[in-house]
């Protein structure tokens, strides 16, 4: 599966626009993470707590998006967009988009 976040894919043409496919979780913050993370937001430095937590789930939610995708025979996705949203104090999705489409290979 080809993906961009451009509108289209470098030495392929699209032939077909399948529509919007999208992916997303939820993730919620871990108590004993937090304390380590409240702690370096005093001393400073990268919360790598949260930068693993946020990883996870775009890679996830990536997965997501291409399993819609290929449910529809696309070939590849382009224009990908991400969005965060709070859903509760401690907890926060993570939904990814984009173009599902099917390609052939400029010759």
């Amino acid at each position: 599966m080809l993906l961009t976040t451009q509108d289209e894919l470098s030495g392929y043409e699209i032939t077909e626009n399948l529509g919007v496919v999208r992916g997303n979780t939820v993730r919620a913050r871990h108590v004993g993470k937090d304390i380590l993370a409240s702690f370096r937001n005093v001393v400073g430095g990268e919360i790598s707590e949260y930068t693993k937590l946020l990883a996870e789930a775009r890679e996830q939610s990536i997965d997501r998006m291409i399993d819609n995708a290929k449910s529809q025979g696309a070939d590849g996705i382009v224009c990908i967009r991400f969005t965060t949203s709070s859903i509760m104090q401690a907890a926060a999705e993570l939904f990814v988009f984009g173009t599902a489409v099917k390609l052939k290979k400029k010759t």
